[in-house]
């Protein structure tokens, strides 16, 4: 035997080459002592045994290696870990705003030409409005029934005199959906930088902290920042209609952070300790940034390294208290709402411009006729980002540097909004073409209650331009505005390889649903090459004879008129969309169809 070695092959990575060179490996060094490679042998199991333990090895080496970059990851959990390595911000469970319009009866004064201003009431914020398919929503600021642009109207009138005995008001509000949650945890000793993890993976955001002595701990976006913003009521009633908040900043030695992923929030707080605390530095308060809603302060969004020079160990971290946390969650199943859904006050906090009123008879009625109704839909993104979702967002969001200056920038940070302020679905930026100006039309898509596409609110897209204009170049301007969808369906013919059609037929259209049933991109091509493909690789089919799209319009689908022969690729390979359409198969199970040879 020679003692020359052979160079191992390291390229051998799955079960039939490894079990190869294990082969040829005895058969050169141990030509003597094994010679029996047969099947059925002992040795033959050996060998297997060991190709399949380097193959279950090479696949998992592989697979890890896989996992930890995010152009290549699968699984949800590493693509939200690795994409918030980059700065992408989980906000879970995602919200929906709107507007709602209320309604009340209140009497009439003495005169029966105005009414009673005694019993005008005030439906207060954090109120509660539920939709008629069980939907919650929870009103973000005061609905003044005595602000002067109200529209008033008589309601009831005596039959005797003709005089109006009772006047209706009309009046709005935002809304933002929801309910109140509250949790308690008992926390120990001091820890440096403790964390406090809640399971529910409804949470879309912290209200407030309570610690059991009292403390207040405020969320920021790093534990560095120690000056939040907070908002007080404005007193003066020549300025209140136009600025019924003031901004004042206040130290906030105890805070903390937010981090989320699918099934849990986890806030996190400093390492400071109560017999440690040092009087912070207020700083600059012209650092202010746009308020959150259902919180009563607001904080710099943006990380400035010399804020660490003026903090006492990163805030102060609780120890032997009892932390009431109270949250505001939200569900996919209970965020949309349909136009004239919105029906009922479920939670009415109301105060009287005359606070001695309340409780009387006139009061109580007043209450009791307290009634919504909502003249849009209110809508929003729904769902959580899937896995492609996320890493499109999370690949757009680090080059943008918490500024918009590309188009890709303004998308990404789109995304990015809060989700307090609602949260769109598809949205796509274009240059206008036809503007002297730098303005960029923006589209966007909200979901439905029924996760489809469709129109955004009006608020929705009031927060999204509010939000896109801290970022944005100063020559930039933004229009938002909807995008159409276009439903359209499937139909193809397919050649069998001699099974039966039935199941052929089956196969070939189920493969088709599940490759089709998402969500366009608006402007995305609908590529002809993929339908194929799919169909060639389904079970049973040998050949695709004849695929046409066509429009689907009328009825439960959307009205929007595309003509595919006009928009098809001179090679046939893809149909073209404008940069404001975005294509959509809404009902799989029935538009896509197909027949067998």
């Amino acid at each position: 035997m020679s003692d020359k070695k052979v160079p191992i092959k390291y390229t051998s990575r799955d079960f039939s080459t490894i079990r190869e060179d294990l082969i040829n490996y005895a058969k050169r060094y141990y030509p003597d002592t094994y010679k029996d490679f047969t099947k059925a042998s002992f040795g033959a199991l050996t060998i297997d045994t060991v190709a399949y333990v380097g193959d279950i090895l090479s696949f998992y080496l592989d697979y890890q290696v896989n996992e930890s970059f995010l152009d290549t990851a699968t699984e949800y959990d590493n693509v939200l870990r690795l994409a918030k390595q980059r700065g992408y911000k989980f906000n879970g469970a995602d919200t929906t705003t709107g507007h709602v319009t209320f309604y009340v009866i209140v009497p009439a004064n003495t005169t029966g030409l105005g009414v009673d201003n005694d019993y005008l009431p005030i439906l207060k914020k954090n109120s509660i409005i539920s939709s008629t398919s069980g939907a919650s929503f929870i009103l973000l600021d005061d609905v003044r029934f005595d602000h002067p642009a109200n529209f008033i109207v008589a309601a009831r009138v005596n039959e005797a005199t003709g005089v109006p005995t009772h006047y209706a008001i009309k009046s709005s509000g935002k809304v933002i959906s929801g309910i109140f949650g509250q949790k308690t945890v008992t926390v120990g000793n001091f820890e440096k930088f403790r964390k406090v993890t809640i399971s529910d993976s409804n949470i879309v955001e912290i209200i407030s902290v309570l610690d059991s002595e009292g403390h207040e701990y405020f969320e920021v976006e790093y534990l560095s920042h120690d000056v939040v913003y907070k908002s007080v009521p404005n007193r003066d009633v020549n300025t209140r209609d136009n600025a019924p908040s003031l901004v004042r900043p206040f130290s906030a030695p105890r805070r903390f952070t937010t981090e989320k992923d699918r099934s849990t929030i986890t806030l996190q707080f400093g390492y400071g300790s109560d017999s440690e605390l040092a009087a912070p530095t207020l700083a600059d308060p012209s650092n202010v940034v746009l308020q959150r809603f259902s919180k009563s302060y607001i904080t710099d969004t943006a990380f400035d390294p010399s804020d660490l020079l003026g903090t006492d160990k990163l805030g102060v971290g609780p120890a032997n208290t009892t932390l009431t946390v109270t949250y505001r969650s939200n569900t996919a199943s209970s965020s949309n709402a349909a136009v004239n859904t919105v029906t009922r006050v479920t939670r009415a906090l109301v105060d009287f411009i005359e606070p001695t009123v309340a409780g009387t008879s006139k009061a109580n009625d007043v209450i009791a006729s307290l009634e919504s109704s909502n003249e849009e839909p209110i809508n929003g993104s729904v769902r959580r980002p899937n896995v492609e979702e996320i890493r499109r967002r999370t690949l757009d969001y680090f080059p943008t540097q918490n500024r918009a200056v590309t188009a890709s920038d303004y998308e990404a940070l789109a995304y990015a909004m809060p989700s307090d302020f609602g949260s769109i679905k598809k949205c796509h930026i274009v240059r206008d073409q036809d503007s002297l100006k730098r303005n960029l039309n923006m589209y966007v898509l909200a979901e439905s209650t029924t996760g489809r596409l469709e129109a955004a609110n009006s608020v929705l897209k009031d927060n999204l331009k509010i939000w896109l204009n801290r970022y944005r170049m100063i020559n930039d301007t933004i229009d938002i505005l909807d995008a159409k969808v276009a439903n359209v369906g499937i139909e193809f013919e397919v050649v069998s390889d001699g099974t039966n059609r039935f199941d052929v037929l089956e196969e070939a259209t189920r493969t088709l649903q599940a490759k089709f049933n998402r969500d366009f991109f608006i402007g995305e091509r609908l590529k002809i090459t993929e339908i194929y493909t799919a169909l060639n690789s389904a079970r049973g089919v040998s050949g695709v004879t004849k695929v046409k799209i066509t429009n689907k319009t009328g009825g439960r689908y959307a009205q929007t008129s595309f003509n595919v022969d006009n928009h098809m690729s001179a090679d046939g390979r893809y149909i073209a969309v404008p940069d404001n359409v975005a294509l959509e198969i809404k009902f799989p199970g029935t538009d896509i169809r197909g027949s067998v040879k």
